[in-house]
């Protein structure tokens, strides 16, 4: 019961009924040949519904990997594919892809090509530590895991602290002095979500697998946390 997604944003403006425009119908196929191996690779977005201020869809992308079957390595074609939601957000359109980082990351420049023709038009929503210190501060009783990096403490890279009586730790205002806060897990009061939440805006749900709660969620309380530090 874990699902996993990322935040990004758009560097430069789009209008939501121009992407959705751009990404209507959106189908490109790609031959591939290795021996006697033949396979149509097709990448396409595909059931795109707008909502107010929003648009969902599917993004898919088919690729090659190499396995080993009887003494030889041969070509087998695999299919990714992952849920995404734009939001339009004051003057911010963000960008959530309900997958794994390193998918996330790849999606994310592959829209930014349909969309700008080019990479790094999506990048980052990147999540000050600052900003993560107020979101534990909202709920210090719920924190259960804090995670530092960029330590000052020669030969110590990284410092973390976990239980239930972090709002009690004296630990906790110890090591924000030493390190920047990386990493936070803790439950939502308004929804009673388990969440982890970083730095550069990887957000995952640790007790549902609702793709379209997780979109729910990242709208109501994800968003207006980046808002406040863009």
């Amino acid at each position: 019961m874990v699902v996993a997604g990322k935040i990004f944003r758009f560097a430069q403006q789009l209008p939501l009924a121009d992407v959705a425009a751009k990404l209507d119908g959106y189908h490109i196929e790609e031959a591939y040949e290795e021996g006697d191996y033949n396979f149509t690779l097709i990448t396409e977005v595909a059931a795109l519904l707008p909502k107010e201020n929003m648009l969902n869809g599917f993004y898919s992308h088919d690729y090659v990997m190499h396995v080993f079957h009887r003494g030889k390595t041969v070509p087998l074609p695999r299919t990714v594919e992952a849920l995404f939601s734009f939001a339009q957000a004051e003057d911010t359109t963000f960008l959530a892809i309900v997958e794994k980082k390193r998918v996330a990351n790849f999606m994310a420049n592959k829209l930014s090509e349909i969309l700008f023709d080019k990479v790094g038009s999506i990048v980052e929503a990147r999540i000050p530590p600052e900003t993560l210190r107020d979101f534990h501060l909202k709920n210090p009783e719920d924190t259960k895991i804090t995670f530092f990096d960029n330590v000052d403490i020669p030969n110590v890279n990284k410092l973390s602290l976990y239980g239930p009586d972090l709002i009690n730790a004296q630990l906790f205002e110890d090591y924000t002095k030493h390190g920047d806060l990386w990493y936070v897990v803790a439950r939502s009061k308004e929804t009673g979500f388990v969440v982890g939440v970083t730095r550069d805006a990887s957000v995952t749900i640790f007790n549902s697998a609702d793709k379209n709660k997780y979109l729910e969620y990242v709208n109501k309380e994800i968003y207006p946390i980046i808002l406040e530090s863009i």
